[in-house]
């Protein structure tokens, strides 16, 4: 997939290189590479399905900004900024959406509202989500890196439409946690409601 030179000037103080320079002390190296391939995969999802461009890039991209911080400094933003307490009871895999939001906000100067939103929902959905919201939960799930089983149904759904996309992943991800026994949080469950259960 070639590299993207877009510019996110409308939505960042920061040039592109700075941003990256930010991105790149955050996370390893492997996660570094993943959210610049996230980014390719929701600039064309946005292309294919008409949806803003500079928007699905820059919510890609940052998308797991706060991947790889601690469960302290999550927790304690969770109690400081009184976000909502069922939060403590989730792990890392909920809080590097919905808090690294936050994190995003206050570090990168990120105001956007459509793409801190879509950053929110990119772990486990939302009860109704935009198209942005749609893209960067698919492109994050099917980007080139990817290689686990049914990876080549999911972007086959996700080229069938963002909804399908959307279901199946919603789908294959309870499946993964109900196969491993852990706490699900319940907003998962109210995504599968809402975007599964009666569609089939």
């Amino acid at each position: 997939m070639k590299k993207t030179n877009q510019d996110y000037s409308a939505f960042v103080a920061l040039s592109r290189d700075e941003l990256l320079a930010r991105l790149e002390a955050q996370l390893s190296a492997g996660r570094f590479a993943h959210v610049q391939r996230v980014e390719q995969t929701a600039i064309r999802l946005a292309q294919q399905y008409g949806a803003d461009v500079q928007r699905a890039g820059l919510a890609g991209l940052v998308h797991d900004y706060a991947k790889q911080r601690s469960d302290a400094e999550f927790k304690q933003i969770i109690r400081q900024q009184q976000f909502d307490p069922e939060l403590l009871t989730a792990n890392n895999g909920i809080w590097h959406g919905v808090v690294g939001a936050y994190l995003i906000e206050h570090e990168l100067g990120i105001h956007d509202q459509q793409v801190l939103n879509a950053v929110r929902r990119h772990t486990i959905g939302a009860v109704e989500m935009t198209a942005l919201d749609k893209i960067i939960f698919v492109a994050d799930f099917i980007e080139p890196g990817r290689d686990f089983p049914n990876v080549e149904q999911a972007r086959a759904a996700a080229n069938e439409s963002l909804d399908v996309g959307v279901r199946f992943e919603i789908i294959n991800t309870l499946k993964f946690l109900i196969a491993k026994q852990v706490n699900i949080y319940p907003k998962t469950i109210d995504t599968y409601n809402a975007w599964v259960a009666g569609r089939a």
